[in-house]
């Protein structure tokens, strides 16, 4: 595995950290109308965004590489940003859908090195994460009222 495909794919494990604890700070402060529909969904998030990062991070021992594992690492390299602990219930839903927008950019990243290098199954993997969050991501959108970009 080169450098750079471990590199995205660290990026991966640490964004996966930063929206998991994201994800369990809208779960557990949601409030509202809409708090039941968010509250479960925000779980199912969670819990996914705890499966991405364990696959992402086994397929990266798999190949002889270390993933990143600690949250100073998982800060520093995420793409997306931890909550701010101020977030209404339409902003938390709002911000998880432009925060896919950036999984997504990175995973097309992640996903041409590995195809570059010959590794279709690391290909595979992120392109089953990608559809996966592109399909929250569209009815995270409807929630909102909004067409998908």
């Amino acid at each position: 595995m080169s450098t750079e495909l471990m590199k995205e794919l660290n990026v991966q494990v640490s964004t996966w950290s930063v929206m998991y604890t994201k994800l369990h700070n809208y779960h557990w402060y949601v409030k509202g109308k809409a708090f039941f529909t968010l509250h479960a969904k925000f779980e199912e998030l969670y819990n996914e965004a705890t499966a991405h990062m364990d696959d992402i991070a086994e397929r990266i021992l798999t190949l002889g590489g270390k993933p990143t594992a600690t949250l100073k690492e998982h800060l520093r390299q995420s793409v997306v940003e931890e909550a701010t602990g101020k977030e209404q219930a339409e902003d938390m839903v709002k911000t998880i859908a432009d925060d896919f927008d950036k999984i997504m950019k990175s995973l097309k990243k992640g996903m041409e090195t590995a195809g570059n290098e010959g590794d279709e199954m690391t290909e595979d993997l992120l392109n089953a994460i990608y559809q996966s969050i592109e399909k929250h991501q569209w009815m995270l959108n409807a929630f909102l009222g909004e067409d998908n970009k």
